[in-house]
């Protein structure tokens, strides 16, 4: 259920999974008047993303949406929405209306509820999922031996989001209070594309593909999937 599309440098790979949203998002304006794209926060993917602002699609017509959020206000440090916000919605993709995940409530566990809501209004199916992938073996805000992982990775709940503590770790840093889409919200994505680059990240992968422990490396919920293909692209 995977496939591997490695690239000799970024700029290829840029370019190559820019062309393929971009062709995902039109083609689901065409079929159903609308897309929903589901966007991960990371370096990796910010040069994509800004690529794929400068395509003319009908953005307006395209529904972009967090995979996960840190806990924290859009003007605080970490916050992937304000990441979204500087890099994919500007130029013609300035004109996508954007949903994030950080509400009012103190934490995402108050905040869960009304995130759900507003996540449950977006149109279905998704038609592409950009995630990335930590040192650690996390996805999205599936983090190793997190509370709630076993809850978010469930391919059988009827949630789209799960509040998620991680434990503190270089990877997390102070943010370990997160909101993620579940595995399942992620699985009715038609398009799942995951990028990842550098050699240690390859080493990581590679690791992943070699065990079956989701608790210790969550990616592993996405790879060894029977459910959905997920596409993972690398460069160096």
């Amino acid at each position: 259920m995977v496939e591997e599309k490695f690239f000799a440098d970024r700029e290829k790979l840029t370019l190559a999974l820019a062309n393929e949203c971009a062709a995902a998002l039109h083609a689901g304006i065409k079929a159903n008047g609308h897309a929903t794209f589901l966007v991960s926060g990371g370096s990796s993917p910010e040069p994509v993303y800004r690529e794929l602002s400068r395509r003319p699609l009908p953005w307006q017509q395209v529904n972009v949406a967090l995979v996960d959020e840190r806990w924290v206000e859009k003007d605080e440090a970490g916050s992937n929405l304000a990441f979204i916000a500087n890099s994919l919605l500007q130029n013609e993709a300035a004109k996508a209306p954007c949903l994030g995940m950080k509400n009012a409530a103190a934490t995402p566990a108050e905040g869960e509820v009304d995130c759900e809501r507003a996540y449950q209004e977006l149109p279905r199916p998704f038609d592409v999922c950009v995630l990335g992938m930590g040192n650690d073996g996390h996805t999205a805000s599936f983090f190793p031996h997190a509370d709630g992982l076993a809850e978010a990775l469930d391919p059988a709940s009827e949630k789209l989001c799960k509040a998620i503590t991680a434990k503190q770790s270089t990877v997390t840093g102070v943010h370990t209070e997160r909101m993620t889409l579940t595995l399942a919200a992620i699985l009715q994505a038609k398009e799942i594309k995951l990028l990842i680059t550098g050699e240690e990240k390859l080493k990581v992968y590679r690791e992943a593909l070699l065990g079956d422990d989701e608790n210790e490396m969550p990616v592993r919920s996405i790879l060894k999937q029977r459910l959905k293909p997920v596409t993972v692209y690398w460069a160096p």
